[in-house]
């Protein structure tokens, strides 16, 4: 959440920071505006009715009068105190809907077409022969879709043989150069949370409709492990000398896809359920835009060992999460669509989740201060995965194991099955 202080302050600043991501969040900036100005008014008539309680309170035994008076004067305030409660709250549910406002660095825009294009990566393949990578993975029977639909239903997958060692090799994989190599510490948290979490990292209350909930409880899927690493701190100070605190941890993530509106749905690059490994960064706000730069660069690293061409977007602010405050997109070519597709999303949100989750650093004064999050996919496995086949796939069906994986897989390649 924005720091209210600032919204009361520089009202004018807010505003047209958030106009740079369109009409709606203005709007509910409004909202909050009117909102924040009803509770606080009636505040300050409590507070005057107290204090005109309190002068009129004698010091002596009170006459018939001034006890008619003092309850009177009680009855009131009694009156009052009980209609702040639903103002404060409205006050407090109506800034949880503003999203965060853009960095200045952020290009203004409306949508993808609007995003500034960083750097590539790579030379982007082309073949005669390209399929699409969910025909590669059937004929070579890495990916059951059939079954899984019998399971559970559509936009759901098995994979099977080699497909199911390939994901579990991307995982170690991806898990052991963030640790190993970029100084993570590897952790395996639940894969539910409750709606307290998800409102501290930003998916609630904006965004239920994309999540899975667990019917007759508090208890959610967790669509990003996001959730769960940030909220580890939830209600925390950290000693200003322990950070920045870095977490790598893989989970399954589960989204309903509700804005999706049929797209992707052939394949793996868009499904209710996914496998994929986040990183999790907390650090002093000084240091929070050199540290975004360094895990795009870890993110990134990933594709550069699996030799697969990709290019890095700075989101414009029209394009951006509710949340962040600056955006990279990276993106892997995909041959048989003839583009690059997102596999890593790399976010600062600034104070904005450690203040909805109440994650502070303590200063070398000893003055607590909200400290600043950052994550970023590390990457998407099954997108991942799909980049593989696509871009590793040989005339004859096989699929050829990059060699960062062939320790982790055993073998060179992945034959082709054969009918």
């Amino acid at each position: 959440m924005l720091d209210p202080k600032r919204v009361r302050e520089s009202e004018v600043s807010v505003q047209a920071a958030l106009a740079r991501r369109g009409a709606a969040p203005i709007e509910a900036l409004n909202r909050y505006i009117q909102a924040d100005q009803n509770w606080r008014i009636a505040l300050q008539e409590t507070d005057v009715l107290k204090q005109k309680r309190n002068t009129l309170t004698p010091k002596g035994k009170p006459t018939p009068e001034q006890l008619q008076d003092l309850k009177t004067l009680s009855d009131q305030v009694k009156t009052l105190q009980d209609n702040l409660v639903p103002l404060e709250q409205e006050s407090i549910a109506s800034s949880m809907a503003i999203p965060n406002t853009p960095d200045d660095s952020v290009p203004t825009g409306k949508d993808e077409n609007d995003n500034q294009l960083i750097r590539t990566n790579g030379t982007p393949r082309m073949y005669d022969w390209q399929k699409p990578h969910e025909e590669v993975a059937i004929a070579a029977s890495l990916i059951d879709f059939t079954n899984a639909a019998q399971v559970t239903g559509s936009r759901f997958c098995i994979y099977t043989g080699w497909g199911a060692k390939l994901e579990r090799a991307l995982i170690n994989f991806m898990l052991d150069t963030h640790s190993n190599r970029h100084g993570y510490t590897e952790i395996m948290p639940p894969a539910i949370v409750k709606s307290k979490s998800l409102e501290g990292t930003g998916q609630l209350p904006k965004f239920a409709d994309d999540l899975f909930k667990l019917e007759g409880t508090d208890y959610w899927l967790s669509p990003t492990a996001e959730v769960q690493v940030t909220n580890m701190f939830q209600n925390q100070i950290i000693p200003h000398d322990q950070l920045p605190v870095k977490y790598t941890a893989y989970t399954p993530c589960f989204r309903k896809e509700a804005g999706s509106q049929g797209k992707d749905v052939k394949g793996i690059i868009r499904l209710h359920q996914f496998n994929k490994v986040e990183l999790v960064n907390f650090c002093h706000p000084d240091h929070a835009q050199a540290q975004l730069e360094i895990l795009v660069s870890e993110a990134e690293e990933i594709l550069k060992l699996l030799k697969l061409p990709f290019r890095t977007m700075l989101l414009c602010s029209g394009d951006m999460g509710f949340s962040s405050a600056k955006t990279y997109d990276i993106e892997v070519w995909f041959p048989s669509q003839n583009q690059y597709r997102e596999i890593s999303s790399c976010s600062w949100f600034s104070d904005f989740q450690a203040r909805r989750a109440m994650i502070r650093y303590r200063d070398s004064n000893d003055k607590v201060n909200y400290l600043h999050t950052l994550n970023g996919s590390g990457l998407a496995v099954g997108r991942t995965l799909a980049a593989i086949l696509e871009n590793y796939q040989n005339q004859d069906g096989s699929i050829t194991v990059p060699d960062a994986l062939k320790a982790y897989m055993g073998v060179s390649s992945i034959p082709c099955k054969k009918k």
